[in-house]
């Protein structure tokens, strides 16, 4: 966009979702001082009005790097409009992203267990070998 190569990074989670948007200047060339970068969010589903977020740098090196918190009140799939605006140049992309529970979804639970149910086998599995009877030789053999 412009003199300016976007690289856009996501974790959009139900609750707060977080956006990452690296700012590389292109060959030859700087980025704008006067560079702002905005992130708008809408329900493809049209449900609820676009949003629009501004980010916080937090690298001011190459690249230099926004980041955004945006929330997402829903699993579904978002429309995600990039504006980046300046003095001298101006552009806007489109993507949609799906926006999904926080941590594995369904798999959380097996993920969590797995540490307790292995110690809950391992525990099981002395007790039953301690119980086992010792073989021993018939009494008078020999």
């Amino acid at each position: 966009m412009g003199p300016c190569v976007i690289s856009v990074w996501t974790h959009p989670d139900v609750g707060i979702g977080t956006f990452f948007v690296l700012v590389y200047p292109r060959k030859g060339g700087t980025i704008p001082k006067d560079l702002n970068i905005q992130i708008g969010v809408q329900p493809v589903t049209g449900r609820l009005p676009e949003k629009l977020y501004s980010g916080q740098v937090a690298q001011t090196r190459d690249p230099l790097q926004y980041n955004y918190e945006i929330p997402f009140d829903a699993q579904e799939m978002w429309r995600v409009h990039i504006v980046v605006d300046g003095a001298k140049s101006r552009g806007e992309t489109t993507a949609t992203v799906e926006v999904t529970p926080t941590g594995f979804g369904r798999w959380d639970l097996l993920l969590y267990a797995a540490p307790f149910l292995a110690v809950g086998f391992l525990v099981v599995r002395g007790l039953l070998r301690k119980r086992r009877p010792e073989k021993s030789e018939p009494v008078g053999a020999g």
